[in-house]
C-alpha cells in the first residue's frame, strides 16, 4: 500500500486542495455515504440468530462464502440487510452491456446520447431488482436449512420469513444501487467502485490481526510473515506499474497556410492502456462467478444431490472454479476493451482533423493498424489481469498461503485508488482554470 499511498502524496497539490471548497464538500459527502453504507453492513435480518450464522459461517469461511464476504465488506458474515452487497446490480450492468452488443434495438437507444442512456439505466435498475429477489429468495431458503451446533440460523421459519428476507435484502441492494449513483454524482470517483473498495478495506484490519495471530501461535514463522508482506508490496507495486503501462502511437499533423502564415504541422501522441479495461474484468468475472457458486453453496443442504456437486466444483480455488475465472477475466477484458475504444471511430476522428500516422493512410488502413495494436495491448493485459486474480487463489487453495487480501482484491484497491487520485487531480485543475479565469476578469475591469 506504501507505493499508492506516495502516489496520492505526490500527486495532489495540498495548498490548492485547501482552497477548494467545492472539492471538499465531494469529498465529505462521499465519506458520508461511506459510513452510511458501513453502518448497514452491521444491521441485522430480522429473524437470524447472529451466533449460530457466525458459527456456520466459520466453518465454511474458507470457501466461496469468504470470497463473497469479502466483496459485501463482512455483510454476508453477519447477514445484514446488505448481504447481497452491490453485486446484483453488478450482474444487472453485465448483462445489459451483453445485450447491448447483441441487440439493434439497445445498440440503437446507445447511441441516442444522454436519453438513451438514461433508458438503458432504467432497464438495468429493473434487472437488478429481478435478480435480487431471486438472489434473495435462494439465501431464505438456504438459511433456512443451516443448522449449527447451537440450534438452526433461523429462528421461526415460514413464508413471513422468506417475505421478509426478500424484501429486506432487496431493498438493502436497491439503496446501495442509489447510494452509489449518488456518491457518482455529488460525491468523487465511481460510487459503485468505491463501495465495493470501502467494503474490502474494512476487512482489512481483520485479516491482518488473523496473520498475526498465526505468528503468535507459531502456525506461521516470523520469516514467513515478512515474506507475505513484501510478496503484498511487490505486487502492488507491479499492479500499480501495469496499470499506468501505455503505448504511445505517433500522431502528425500536416502543414496548412493561412494567408502569409503557417499552422499545423505539429506531432503528438495517441495513448493506448495495456489495460484499457481497468478492474471492470475482475468485478464482472468474480460477481457472474460468486451469484450461481453462493447459491449452490446456501442450498446444497436442502436442495438435490446434484447441487452439492456443483458446489464443489465452483468453490474456491478448485480446478473449474479457476478455469472458468480466468476465461471470465480473459473475456471481459478483450468485451470491455471494444466498448470503451473504437479504432474505427478513432480513425475517423483522426481523418475528419486532418491528422495521420506516419506509413499509414487515414481511414481503413489506420483503422486496421489501431485495431492490430490494442489487440496486442489487450492480449498482455488480459493475461496480466487473469495472472493477478488466480495466482494468489492457487496459493491459498493448494498450499495452505493464508492470503487474505488476494489478487482480485489487490487489484480493485489500486484501481480505485488511483482513479480517484486522477479524478481529484481534475477538480483542483479545474479549481485553478476558475481562479485564474475570475483574477483575469478582475484585471481587466481594473484596465
Amino acid at each position: 500500500m506504501a507505493s499508492v499511498a506516495d502516489q496520492l502524496a505526490s500527486s495532489i497539490n495540498w495548498r490548492a486542495f485547501s482552497r477548494a471548497t467545492e472539492l471538499k464538500k465531494r469529498i465529505w459527502f462521499a465519506l458520508g455515504a461511506l459510513c452510511v453504507y458501513r453502518f448497514g453492513t452491521y444491521v441485522p435480518l430480522p429473524g437470524i440468530d447472529p451466533q449460530v450464522m457466525a458459527e456456520i459461517y466459520q466453518q465454511q469461511a474458507g470457501g466461496i462464502m469468504g470470497m463473497f464476504n469479502m466483496f459485501a465488506g463482512g455483510a454476508l458474515e453477519r447477514m445484514s440487510i446488505f448481504a447481497l452487497g452491490i453485486l446484483p446490480y453488478i450482474s444487472a450492468a453485465i448483462i445489459m452491456q451483453l445485450m447491448t452488443a447483441v441487440s439493434p434495438t439497445l445498440e440503437a437507444l446507445k447511441k441516442e446520447g444522454e436519453s438513451g442512456r438514461r433508458t438503458i439505466n432504467q432497464y438495468t435498475r429493473y434487472l437488478t431488482v429481478a435478480l435480487a429477489t431471486f438472489q434473495a429468495y435462494g439465501l431464505a431458503i438456504g438459511l433456512e436449512a443451516m443448522t449449527g451446533s447451537m440450534g438452526p440460523a433461523v429462528v421461526d421459519p415460514g413464508w413471513f420469513f422468506r417475505a421478509s428476507t426478500v424484501i429486506t435484502i432487496v431493498g438493502g441492494t436497491l439503496f446501495l444501487m442509489w447510494l452509489g449513483e449518488q456518491i457518482t454524482a455529488r460525491g468523487i470517483g465511481n460510487g459503485i467502485s468505491l463501495i465495493i473498495f470501502t467494503g474490502i478495506i474494512a476487512t482489512l484490519p481483520a485479516a491482518l490481526a488473523s496473520t498475526l495471530e498465526l505468528g503468535r501461535t507459531g502456525a506461521l514463522s516470523p520469516l514467513f510473515i515478512v515474506f507475505l508482506i513484501v510478496m503484498l508490496v511487490a505486487v502492488i507495486t507491479f499492479v500499480v506499474f501495469m496499470e499506468r503501462a501505455q503505448r504511445r502511437v505517433l500522431v502528425q499533423y500536416p502543414k496548412q497556410q493561412r494567408g502569409n502564415r503557417m499552422f499545423g504541422g505539429e506531432s503528438s501522441h495517441l495513448p493506448l492502456k495495456l489495460n484499457s479495461a481497468g478492474v471492470i474484468p475482475a468485478i464482472f468475472a468474480s460477481s457472474l462467478l460468486l451469484m450461481p457458486a453462493t447459491l449452490a453453496s446456501f442450498s446444497a443442504g436442502a436442495g438435490p444431490d446434484w447441487l452439492a456437486t456443483v458446489s464443489a466444483w465452483l468453490g474456491r480455488g478448485a480446478p473449474l472454479f479457476l478455469l472458468i475465472y480466468g476465461g471470465l477475466i480473459a473475456f471481459f477484458t478483450f468485451f470491455y476493451t471494444s466498448i470503451v475504444f473504437n479504432p474505427q471511430e478513432t480513425a475517423d476522428n483522426l481523418k475528419k482533423h486532418g491528422g495521420f500516422i506516419p506509413g499509414y493512410r487515414p481511414g481503413q488502413r489506420t483503422a486496421e493498424y489501431l485495431d492490430y495494436v490494442l489487440t496486442r495491448l489487450t492480449t498482455v493485459g488480459a493475461a496480466y489481469l487473469t495472472a493477478v486474480c488466480i495466482l494468489p487463489e492457487i496459493l491459498i487453495s493448494r498450499y495452505g498461503v493464508p492470503f487474505y487480501f488476494g489478487g482480485t482484491s489487490v487489484l480493485i484497491v489500486v484501481s480505485v485508488t488511483m482513479d480517484t487520485v486522477a479524478q481529484i487531480q481534475s477538480h483542483l485543475i479545474a479549481h485553478q482554470y476558475e481562479g485564474l479565469i475570475k483574477k483575469a476578469k478582475l484585471r481587466g475591469r481594473r484596465s
